[in-house]
């Protein structure tokens, strides 16, 4: 672990996605490896939860319409007991009713909001923000 005000390399990061499609989920594979991020992945709800349990990733990038249980109440389920500390990004092509996506971003362990197509860049600079890392590539942008 860096000292303090000291960037972590961001291959030290494990980042849980949890989403339904598997175009997605390559896509966000692909963009995590390339910013240098650990990666693992969940196909529904219940193997989100199993998963990020087990795991106890840095982060967490989640779909809200997924099945077996929908975002909210994964995003609900992870702020009890020792997943509570993990923050998550919503990633949706679903965003719903504007009511909903604001009080989403509200609760305690949301940290970010995006809607798909995601900017990868934009992305992946929100990601080394929030998880104090740096990129594999120090002073070179990820070619997108």
């Amino acid at each position: 672990m860096a000292p303090e005000g000291e960037l972590t390399p961001a291959s030290e990061k494990l980042i849980l996605v949890i989403e339904d499609d598997e175009g997605t989920r390559e896509l966000m594979e692909k963009i995590l490896t390339l910013e240098g991020f650990r990666f693992e992945a969940a196909r529904d709800g219940q193997e989100g939860i199993d998963k990020a349990q087990a795991l106890k990733p840095d982060l967490i990038m989640l779909d809200l319409r997924l099945p077996k249980y929908q975002g909210s109440e994964i995003v609900r389920m992870l702020q009890q007991g020792e997943t509570s500390g993990i923050p998550v990004i919503i990633v949706t092509g679903h965003a719903g009713d504007r009511s909903n996506a604001d009080a989403l971003r509200q609760e305690i362990n949301v940290k970010g909001y995006f809607e798909k197509p995601v900017n990868p860049m934009a992305l992946g600079m929100n990601l080394h923000m929030l998880l104090k890392t740096k990129p594999p590539m120090k002073g070179k942008p990820t070619a997108w």
